[in-house]
């Protein structure tokens, strides 16, 4: 399996255009991703930012009938939105942590985050998320995350995690202090947009939202 994500801003007072042209194009663009193998398709709005990410077979490509339908789908909802994202390439993979996928969606949650970094800083927020992944040994994570990633583009960042919640347990104060540790040396290289630490640090940031998903 294949993850994607792409990323782009509502332009100033067109949230409410994006959201109705979604709606009208919505049937033709299920019916675009049922065609040529596209899951788990999302988009998540914060503040003025849209996430999306989505999953399809390893190798699958577009032919280019199917380029033109998702041009024309895209050229119907251009006046509403900039691009942050290459259109048709990935953001940077920021950080994997790629464990065992669910089939069954219904007892996932999901956590969905967005932060801006300060300038000349992708580079270390990619060395330290690389740390963790050399910590852990780059193994399957049998749970309770099971298919978390986090990409960048434009300066920004944006995380994707599925959480089977049968397999939470209640944070332990240990794990608690090392998650303030590693969220305030974060600071020094971002500024959230969501509102993750807002518990830790007292600031009030934008809760996000899924605008939409089909499996």
């Amino acid at each position: 399996m294949e993850r994607h994500a792409f990323a782009m801003k509502i332009k100033e007072g067109r949230m409410n255009a994006y959201r109705k042209k979604l709606g009208e194009i919505w049937k033709e663009l299920t019916d675009f991703l049922d065609r040529n193998g596209i899951r788990n398709f999302s988009l998540w709005n914060a503040e003025d930012l849209i996430f999306g990410y989505y999953e399809n077979e390893d190798g699958r490509k577009l032919d280019k009938n199917e380029e033109a339908v998702r041009s024309a789908l895209i050229e119907k909802m251009q006046d509403t939105f900039q691009w942050i994202s290459v259109p048709g390439q990935d953001m940077r993979l920021m950080y994997h942590d790629f464990g065992i996928v669910r089939e069954c969606k219904e007892l996932i949650r999901h956590r969905v985050f967005m932060t801006k970094l300060k300038d000349g800083c992708e580079e270390e927020y990619k060395i330290r998320h690389d740390g963790l992944i050399a910590k852990r040994g780059d193994t399957v994570n049998p749970g309770p995350d099971s298919n978390f990633s986090i990409w960048s583009a434009g300066g920004y960042i944006f995380g994707y995690n599925e959480i089977d919640t049968t397999m939470e347990v209640q944070e332990t104060a240990e794990a608690r202090k090392e998650t303030i540790a590693w969220e305030t040396h974060q600071l020094e290289i971002m500024d959230w947009i969501t509102n993750d630490v807002d518990w830790m640090t007292g600031e009030v940031h934008a809760d996000v939202k899924r605008l939409a998903w089909h499996r």
